[in-house]
């Protein structure tokens, strides 16, 4: 949590007097001149560091806020769908299109597939060609068929 700091102006009457002594040796020595009436809070390493860690605090509280946000806005959309691969090794045509039930913000969508049930080699499961309104999925495998389930979340921030 931030310390906050009670910043204290340096105050001296009369204000923004010095005195300039000469050193002799070229240099000068330069001193505040008048009655301290307040003393300023000091400038120095232990104040701006603390500084530096409310704002690494703010930022991450934002961040933390805006993720809550965003995971509250998603929307988590659960379906199967079973998968037909005809072709003969090496082609596939086990790609299928799965269309979302509602209308996304964006495309910008997570897709998890779980394989449930299979005939032969199933190899990867790809997610391909999101959109707002779904995306197409199929394995890479020489298997004959392959049951999917998908789980979707996001979306819907735009």
């Amino acid at each position: 949590m931030y310390n906050w700091t009670s910043w204290l102006d340096h105050v001296t009457l009369p204000a923004n007097c010095f005195k300039i002594t000469d050193n002799g040796d070229g240099t000068a020595t330069i001193t505040p001149a008048g009655t301290v009436m307040q003393q300023g809070t000091s400038q120095d390493q232990a104040h701006f560091n603390n500084i530096e860690a409310g704002v690494i605090d703010a930022h991450a509280a934002v961040q933390l806020l805006s993720n809550a946000v965003r995971q509250n806005t998603w929307a988590i959309e659960i379906g199967r769908i079973t998968l037909t691969n005809t072709e003969i090794f090496p082609f596939n045509n086990s790609q299928k299109t799965i269309s979302l039930s509602g209308v996304n913000g964006s495309d910008s969508y997570i897709v998890l597939t779980r394989v449930t049930a299979f005939r032969g080699n199933v190899g990867e499961i790809e997610v391909s060609d999101r959109l707002r309104n779904g995306f197409k999925v199929a394995f890479t495998g020489s298997g004959a068929s392959a049951t999917v389930e998908y789980t979707v979340m996001g979306g819907y921030l735009k």
